[in-house]
């Protein structure tokens, strides 16, 4: 079993330099790559692994920012190799936890007393490890709370790690940096929501305070006085965590209950609340020994303005009318489409944009849908490589509006969570949209 780690770099020169460690270890790869394709012995898949495997272990490492961007890449299998995706996917809740010594100051700091002079009884040792922070288990007036611990220096660090990742993105994809400057903005400020407890607790209450009446969907309870802005206390939720209950191989029924649970609770907060959980990943839930959908993470929170919202509708509408006046409306107000663009660019959107709108939204506009159907993500796939790989897509700048990063994030994480599930959705209890079905 591999040890806690004793020691966290926190400052920006001992971040940067381990990210500039990893670097040199990936370039190490590839020469051992190339030499050993001499002799018709090297392997993408083992390049592959091994440059997978230093990534993570750096982000690991480093935790905060680069392993919160680890666990985002991790959602969609079809995005990396799956050698990456099989590293990341630990940034979920498989991150190798800090030690005791080195989280009990967090304790003390937020609440004014060690753990052990508050709680009957707190494990030393991390029951769960994410991007963030750590949880441990405490008991107290007969009672098990979960204690979220936020890792010494993550928020100090996260704007330092974006101001050393986004050149490289930018280089990458060759970007302009005036373009993608709302968008790392825009990342930049959730991230930094995400390191304030506080206000991950406002955002949970809001939630709770609509949400708990939806049918198989529950809540912790929160304890405020054992709480801050880097440490979070709640009622312990009893359960498996959504990635091991799959592997325990529930009928088609459960499965199906599960899905229907996660459909209604993102639909209704997108739809109703216009304010929602924009982090979708497996370890933020827990299947309850009842069998219902437990919520345990509140910290990524996306509110939907209104008339980005009203324009989604409105897409989702005239998807199909592709030389109507309200589709072209709905793209210039969401970013999309340029009318003063060169009649190639514009052209081009106008061609491409309406099919892959029409894939992504189709569950929205049936009654029901299988989310099983694997053909139906690889053709999601298959056009989006596609696109990816089109020089002429390749040079358009910088297209959407950016609150598209958490909506599509948003939705395509929950896609993910339905298609693992393997579950049959009834998609036609969303009141917002059955006149959009009736018209589509």
């Amino acid at each position: 079993m591999k040890k806690d780690q004793n020691k966290i770099a926190i400052t920006k020169l001992g971040r940067a330099s381990k990210l500039a460690t990893t670097g040199a270890k990936v370039g190490s790869n590839y020469i051992k790559h190339y030499a050993k394709k001499l002799v018709n012995k090297g392997s993408q898949e083992e390049l592959d692994e091994a440059n997978a495997k230093d990534v993570y272990e750096a982000f690991s490492e480093l935790k905060g920012g680069p392993l919160k961007m680890a666990q985002m890449l991790s959602l969609g299998d079809q995005l990396l190799p799956k050698a990456y995706t099989a590293q990341f996917a630990q940034a979920q809740n498989k991150v190798t936890p800090l030690s005791y010594p080195l989280i009990r100051k967090t304790f003390k700091r937020e609440v004014g007393k060690d753990p052990d002079e508050v709680f009957e009884g707190f494990t030393k040792k991390a029951v769960n490890a994410a991007s963030i922070g750590q949880v441990h288990k405490g008991r107290l007036n007969g009672k098990d709370y979960a204690i979220k611990l936020q890792y010494p220096g993550v928020a100090d660090s996260l704007k330092s790690d974006l101001n050393m990742v986004a050149p490289m993105a930018i280089k990458m994809f060759g970007l302009k940096k005036s373009e993608v400057a709302p968008y790392i903005e825009e990342v930049e400020s959730k991230l930094m929501e995400e390191t304030n407890y506080e206000q991950e607790m406002r955002n949970a209450y809001h939630i709770i305070d609509h949400c708990d009446k939806l049918k198989n969907v529950v809540f912790p309870d929160f304890m405020p006085n054992l709480s801050g802005k880097r440490v979070i206390t709640m009622s312990w939720m009893d359960g498996e965590g959504l990635a091991d209950w799959i592997k325990t191989d529930p009928s088609q029924k459960q499965r199906n209950k599960i899905g229907q649970a996660l459909w209604d609770f993102y639909q209704h907060q997108i739809h109703e609340l216009r304010f929602m959980h924009a982090d979708p990943h497996p370890g933020n839930f827990i299947i309850t020994p009842k069998g219902k959908l437990a919520v345990i993470d509140f910290g990524c929170i996306k509110e939907i303005p209104k008339d980005f919202y009203l324009s989604y509708l409105k897409l989702l509408q005239f998807g199909n009318e592709m030389d109507s006046v309200e589709f072209r409306s709905a793209l210039i107000e969401l970013g999309l489409y340029n009318p003063d663009a060169p009649a190639k660019e514009r052209q081009l959107i106008l061609s491409t944009f309406p099919e892959m709108f029409e894939l992504v939204g189709r569950p929205l506009l049936q009654d029901s849908f299988d989310f099983g159907n694997d053909s139906y993500f690889k053709e999601i796939y298959t056009k989006g490589e596609a696109l990816s790989r089109n020089s002429d897509m390749r040079g358009l700048s910088a297209q959407g509006s950016k609150h598209f990063i958490y909506f599509n994030r948003t939705y395509f994480g929950l896609y993910q969570l339905l298609n693992q599930l393997k579950a049959t959705i009834d998609t036609n209890n969303v009141t917002a949209l059955r006149p959009l079905k009736k018209s589509a």
